[in-house]
């Protein structure tokens, strides 16, 4: 449905406007007016210890002149490799508020990727905590730039009395070598001789992080995000959510701020909208159903495993859960089964709300579309964002698509990344002009949509299976599979075979309680063979207790494939 068409999807979304208007300013400067319009509201909650706006901006702007101190200058790129802290989104805000860029990294990359990330990104510095310096410090001599080593300890921001407590913990114990590093406490004492900022001259065009994504070939490449993309995302959000406001509502912030889930919708979104961010540096089921109970929070933005493993927390049993407003899934397909059990298990615990499930790509800092508040369609992942525009294409061409019909998903808007970092090739190749003159991101899954402009996601291109000269989607039959009520999780692939070209092997972890035997797998064979043509039937089944995931949390289905490869006596 292109540009030229009307929105038919608009209708579905409540008191929204077709457009919106989105200010000419950074990241900074919008967080600096919600500061302004809310001083006094709980800006960050980590681990129980509030942080008002107006404090928040004043950590920020002790950030921004520490950083000053230490010689960072508009333009240059630091590597932010941390879990959800304070001290990430301190100097996240003061880099922007420099005209910095903040390359964002997961602190659980291995040493080789981080001298990757940091050399790719020629970046000036990295912050990290003291329990990843030895780390970060093992790969300097592979650094191709000199790259100052920040260091922030749990323990600063910790709460009276665990501030004391936590150093002495296992946790907490990561001795530190006297040199080789500046702590982040020296680097805000260093901004302390710095009277005054610059002058804030940043535009809201100005590349406001790097963010990594495999693209449309598979190895990581830094997408370059501007301020513009960012406060788009949040401001579009804020709209399809149907709430109107969520000024003092409480995200929790649990999707970790090296992906643009996390840092696009579970921090920007939050804090230009006046809500609170539950900062979350540390995912686990029993922190997750530890800090719901706690906490509260209204709002949870999350990948389909964080809600899957609601299923799994023995802790939730009898928990009221009707604080929650909002349950937004994506990152991931969310199949129609485990929707279903978790709605279930929402509505058990006297929550009134279902899983909306939107979708997007880090190419356009995350969601992009979303499943209105009040109508869903079975299958889709909902409709457009205001001002976001999609179209179905022919995979490998520009030529739209009629209605219903299967092809790449294209994505026009104000959330479409500045283009892939010193990858002039790769940009082309993604972000292409079409016969109307727009811009176009090539996202590189397949999909389709309805004559009212509801989308459904199939799964990546490259990921589809041919068995046979049969083309097999692995999502549909994982939803097939995961209907199956002893069953919790599956992951379908295709694995080579010089019969068939491939043949389908599914990964089924069944749910708490039921025995993973050859009963089971015969079970889930004659169900299977009652919903699924002969052909896209799995010729093989494996039990596992959990399947892999990715840093984020989506199934790691590469790494089945690549297992699967590596057998012996498999077929080539």
């Amino acid at each position: 449905m292109g540009l030229s068409a009307k929105a038919p999807w608009l209708a579905f979304y409540e008191n929204t406007p077709a457009t919106l208007e989105y200010p000419e300013k950074t990241m900074y400067q919008m967080l600096f007016d919600t500061a302004q319009q809310y001083p006094k509201s709980t800006a960050y909650i980590f681990m129980g210890k509030k942080t008002s706006y107006s404090a928040f901006i004043r950590r920020i702007d002790a950030a921004a002149r520490g950083l000053l101190a230490m010689g960072i200058r508009k333009g240059d790129r630091v590597t932010i490799c941390m879990p959800n802290t304070p001290q990430a989104l301190d100097c996240f805000y003061a880099l922007n508020r420099l005209g910095a860029i903040p390359n964002m990294i997961h602190p659980l990359s291995a040493a080789k990727e981080i001298a990757f990330y940091l050399n790719v990104s020629k970046s000036k510095a990295i912050l990290t905590l003291d329990q990843f310096y030895h780390k970060v410090a093992g790969i300097l001599p592979e650094l191709e730039n000199p790259t100052n080593i920040l260091i922030a300890k749990i323990a600063d921001e910790l709460p009276f009395p665990l501030n004391l407590l936590y150093p002495h913990t296992k946790s907490g114990k990561h001795p530190l070598p006297k040199a080789g590093y500046t702590l982040w406490k020296q680097v805000l004492a260093a901004g302390e001789d710095i009277s005054e900022l610059p002058v804030d001259e940043g535009k809201s065009n100005d590349c406001a992080a790097i963010l990594y994504s495999g693209g449309t070939t598979g190895y990581a490449k830094g997408i370059q995000l501007s301020n513009r993309n960012f406060n788009a995302l949040g401001l579009q959000t804020i709209a399809a959510s149907g709430y109107g406001s969520v000024a003092g509502m409480k995200m929790l912030s649990i999707m970790p701020i090296f992906h643009g889930f996390g840092l696009g919708i579970g921090i920007h979104t939050a804090l230009i909208g006046g809500a609170s961010c539950i900062l979350v540096p540390q995912f686990s089921v029993k922190i997750y159903a530890d800090t719901l109970k706690k906490q509260k929070p209204n709002l949870i933005p999350g990948v389909p495993t964080l809600f899957e493993a609601l299923l799994r927390a023995e802790d939730l049993d009898g928990v009221d859960l009707s604080f929650l407003k909002g349950i937004f899934s994506g990152g991931d397909s969310l199949s129609a089964e485990l929707k279903r059990k978790v709605d279930a298990f929402l509505k058990a615990h006297n929550c009134s709300e279902q899983i909306r499930e939107g979708y997007g790509t880090t190419e356009c800092v995350t969601a992009s579309c979303l499943t209105p508040k009040a109508y869903a369609r079975t299958g889709s992942i909902g409709v457009p964002f205001p001002d976001t525009f999609y179209k179905i294409v022919t995979p490998g061409t520009t030529e739209e698509c009629p209605p219903n019909t299967d092809g790449e998903i294209c994505v026009c808007g104000p959330t479409v990344m500045l283009g892939y970092m010193d990858n002039p090739e790769e940009t082309a190749q993604t972000l292409r002009t079409h016969s109307d003159g727009r811009i176009w991101l090539h996202t590189g899954d397949l999909g389709h949509m309805d004559a009212d402009g509801f989308v459904y996601f199939r799964q990546r291109i490259k990921r589809m299976i041919i068995t046979s000269g049969y083309n097999v989607y692995p999502s549909q039959l994982e939803n097939i599979i995961d209907g199956h009520e002893k069953v919790l999780l599956s992951c379908v692939i295709g694995v080579k075979d010089a019969y068939r070209g491939q043949k389908i092997r599914a990964y089924v972890v069944p749910m708490p309680g039921i025995a993973p035997d050859d009963a089971l797998k015969q079970e889930l064979l004659a169900y299977c063979a009652q919903r699924i043509a002969k052909y896209a039937l799995p010729r093989q089944m494996e039990f596992r207790t959990e399947l892999p995931k990715t840093l984020v949390g989506k199934v790691a289905y590469r790494v089945l494939e690549e297992e699967a490869a590596a057998e012996k006596g498999e077929s080539q």
